[in-house]
């Protein structure tokens, strides 16, 4: 397996720390002294913030006990989970799903999955509990982060509380009845002047759940998680900071997979440094280096095909990047960014089979057999970018990004019939990408947003080089194919909100909106080759595989709306829809994983140490699906979930929820089907029944 190293950027934000001297009349004052991070993309500043993105935090008061970090973006208008379980659980956003994600840590720290049915994929490596916020950009429309295709993603973790030194920390634990899931945290934090350092450890027991007609999932897992950053501040202008990270996943049950999770390891070392301060032209310098490594077991022995086939997975990934930015203003009103970053991905395993049947003979010696899944395969992306911010005048900001990506790809262990079927060379692909969008801000309370990108996606590994195995949501084996042409979106984004102040008991009006039409070239998904036959069990149906091709025309198009109404100070009443419309024009389908209309309507209440809310989710039936990925109709269904914290006293937080309060069994439109289970049809996994939770915290 190749390795490589490169050097990578991070955007910046300054945070505000504060000590305590003496005077000379002896009275206290605040010394302030401004420090460099390196996680975070949008920071409130017009100047350098991306256009039409999102914040969001306060997890503690939305998702008492997520399942993983993927589980947090059940409450963002927009998204939808992709689920197999209750531990390989992938977001979606606008139908955008996978590698159409540009998903990081930090503002640039990839993990990347080793198992081809995405069994951990990166929300499995970090604990919910270590994410601030989590940003989002909602389309291709800055270049900076890496290539863009339907959206970036950035998982923002904690960080030092700066504006007091000394030793702090918390610990936490929460208990959901519905499968007996209990979660623990405990974290600490030293903070002095010139260094930080914060360390955290966790523990997660989940156990099978039961839907709302009692019947209980397979779906059960324990993982262990404990990570350590270490700040130093050089001087005022420069900063030095190690991330580093491991989690232990064990005995995971996937309902929607063929195999079931032995083990998971991962381990992320990562690197931030930033100069800022110059000169009078140059703001920053910055760089971000990292590792992982994943280390994944996958066998069948729980499951019914274990009695003729035994089989074990054994797979590796390895993913090594960085990135170098300088943010410079040659010209008054101009904010530039100009850089470098780079990602390479490596992957191999094996899975040994163990014949014990043959055509309905038992045999006295089972046969072994290798197959090769990955087969020593590579992908690495350097790319080059220049983004320019240009200030229009006080209320209007301009953005022009231009990025070019060289993109290598190398297959080194293949298997002899996908020798056959391709010239299997190392491939270079250039890749153009770039952005043009302008937010102005019409009045205090009303901004304007649009937005037009062109994001490039090579293909990903498993479309390149997965040789028949099952990856996809229906039965059918996959074939790689080397010679895919990259993916493009073209994106077109308007979108605006604002705020309306009222009177007479009512406080404020929110309002928030987004609409987008984006048309794909080259769009990638798998087709069934009549010429070939499957290569295991080849009597089994589906005789086909299907084998990854471009299309020529596929499009999306849909919305987002939000309307918050404040009254009597501490209440609100909120609404929130979102659709997606898509549409294959070569296979006359939808696209897959197109989620249905959704809406939210929440009643709440907030205030110092007490807050509350009733939240009602309304889901549509989805028709439009994409047969050819073995997509069904799934049905229209509602919930309703009650959700309550307080402060009992000083530094505690207690929260308890009530979910899907009416005990509805359902399935969500984006959920894989049961596979490989002994007591299951080939339907989509249902979700949890009742389920009552509670969480307790302490900060000290």
């Amino acid at each position: 397996m190749k390795t490589f190293c490169s050097v990578l950027l991070c955007m910046l934000v300054t945070a505000v720390s504060y000590s305590q001297i003496q005077n000379d009349s002896k009275k206290d004052t605040i010394s302030i002294k401004t420090t460099t991070l390196n996680e975070v993309i949008i920071t409130g500043n017009l100047t350098t913030d991306p256009v039409l993105s999102v914040v969001t935090n306060d997890y503690q008061e939305q998702i008492v006990q997520p399942k993983n970090v993927a589980d947090l973006f059940n409450g963002i208008n927009g998204f939808s989970v992709i689920k197999r379980g209750n531990y390989a659980i992938d977001p979606a956003f606008r139908a955008s799903q996978y590698e159409q994600l540009n998903i990081q840590y930090d503002g640039g720290t990839k993990a990347m999955h080793a198992c081809p049915n995405r069994m951990d994929p990166i929300t499995t490596h970090i604990i919910p509990e270590d994410i601030s916020k989590i940003e989002i950009i909602k389309g291709p429309y800055t270049v900076r982060y890496g290539a863009t295709f339907g959206g970036l993603i950035n998982l923002v973790t904690q960080k030092p509380d700066y504006g007091d030194y000394g030793i702090h920390g918390k610990v936490s634990a929460g208990y959901e009845t519905n499968g007996n899931a209990l979660v623990n945290l405990a974290q600490l934090e030293y903070i002095q002047e010139n260094y930080d350092i914060v360390a955290h450890a966790g523990y997660r027991d989940f156990g099978n759940y039961e839907n709302g007609d009692d019947v209980e999932i397979p779906s059960s897992f324990r993982s262990t998680d404990y990570g350590v950053k270490l700040g130093y501040n050089l001087s005022e202008d420069q900063r030095l900071q190690a991330n580093w990270r491991q989690s232990y996943g064990r005995d995971v049950l996937h309902a929607a997979l063929p195999m079931d999770t032995d083990y998971d390891n991962s381990s992320i070392l990562s690197l931030d440094y930033t100069l800022s301060n110059l000169s009078t032209t140059i703001n920053a310098l910055t760089a971000k280096a990292y590792y992982s490594y994943v280390d994944h077991l996958m066998t069948n022995n729980r499951r019914p095909s274990f009695t003729t086939t035994g089989a074990s997975s054994a797979v590796d990934a390895t993913t090594i990047g960085g990135k170098l930015e300088l943010n410079y203003k040659p010209f008054k009103n101009f904010n530039m960014f100009s850089g470098l970053d780079a990602m390479h991905v490596a992957r191999d395993g094996n899975r040994i089979r163990e014949v014990k049947i043959k055509n309905g003979v038992t045999l006295d010696t089972p046969l072994l057999f290798t197959d090769k899944i990955w087969q020593d395969s590579y992908v690495t992306d350097l790319g080059v970018f220049t983004e320019a911010k240009y200030n229009i005048n006080l209320h209007t900001i301009f953005t022009a990004g231009l990025r070019y990506d060289q993109v290598i790809s190398d297959i080194q262990d293949p298997e002899d019939d996908f020798a056959a079927m391709y010239d299997l060379e190392k491939r270079t692909e250039h890749n153009l990408s770039g952005t043009i969008s302008m937010k102005t801000y019409v009045t205090d309370g009303f901004t304007l947003e649009a937005a037009y990108g062109r994001g490039v996606r090579s293909a990903n590994m498993m479309e390149r080089f997965i040789n028949h195995f099952s990856v996809g949501q229906d039965a059918y084996e996959y074939i790689g194919n080397p010679d895919l042409k990259a993916e493009v979106n073209n994106q077109f984004e308007i979108g605006f909100k604002g705020k309306l102040p009222l009177t007479n008991g009512f406080d404020s009006f929110n309002y928030e909106t987004s609409f987008y039409y984006a048309f794909y070239d080259n769009y990638i998904v798998g087709v069934i080759d009549e010429d070939l036959t499957r290569k295991f069990n080849p009597t089994s149906e589906p005789v086909n595989p299907k084998v990854y091709q471009n299309i020529d025309e596929a499009y999306k198009t849909g919305f987002e709306v939000m309307a918050q109404l404040d009254f009597l100070q501490d209440y609100y009443f909120k609404a929130a829809s979102a659709y997606v419309y898509t549409r294959n024009k070569d296979l006359v389908e939808a696209l897959p994983l197109t989620p249905p209309l959704t809406h939210t309507f929440t009643l709440g209440m907030t205030r110092a140490k007490l807050w509350a809310n009733v939240q009602y989710n309304v889901v549509s039936k989805q028709d439009h699906i994409s047969i050819s990925f073995g997509e069904t109709v799934t049905e229209a269904y509602e919930t309703l979930d009650l959700r309550f914290g307080l402060n009992p006293i000083k530094n505690v937080t207690l929260g308890l929820a009530v979910l899907n309060i009416f005990d509805e069994t359902y399935s969500n439109h984006l959920n894989f089907s049961y596979s490989n289970q002994a007591d299951f049809d080939s339907t989509p996994i249902t979700e949890p029944g009742r389920n009552f939770s509670a969480f307790l915290q302490y900060k000290f």
